[in-house]
């Protein structure tokens, strides 16, 4: 915390207070200052507020570009950007628009069998990744 005195043309309380204050977050070199109280207690108390805030929206921030970086890429749910499509009649078939597999046994897919197609997407991502 750093004690901040100004000097200058008087007024009423020129010759009583020196109450500013400035404090800087070392970590993250966060610099807030106060100097609207009369009291520097208080404006010590205003400042780590402040800067209490600064904090928390930093840490907020971090939190959501986190979880941006979780989630991808992501498509706006519409026609024709789903990942999949399932045929049961006249013919059975699962295709992957991502990466072009195909199955033709539906009802495995229903059930649970999804390696191929997580073994497929995987080798997609794997080839795009190189391709950059």
């Amino acid at each position: 915390m750093i004690h901040i005195e100004h000097h200058g043309a008087g007024g009423q309380h020129i010759n009583k207070t020196d109450s500013a204050v400035r404090i800087t977050h070392i970590p993250t070199n966060i610099v807030v200052s106060c100097q609207s109280e009369r009291s520097q207690t208080q404006n010590k108390e205003t400042a780590m507020k402040m800067l209490k805030s600064k904090l928390l929206e930093l840490k907020e921030k971090e939190k959501k570009d986190r979880i941006e970086d979780l989630k991808g890429d992501q498509k706006d749910i519409a026609w024709g950007s789903q990942i999949r499509s399932y045929v049961f009649c006249p013919y059975t078939l699962v295709k992957d628009h991502r990466t072009n597999y195909e199955v033709g046994n539906v009802e495995a897919v229903m059930n649970g069998e999804l390696n191929d197609f997580m073994e497929s997407y995987l080798k997609f991502i794997s080839k795009n990744k190189e391709q950059k």
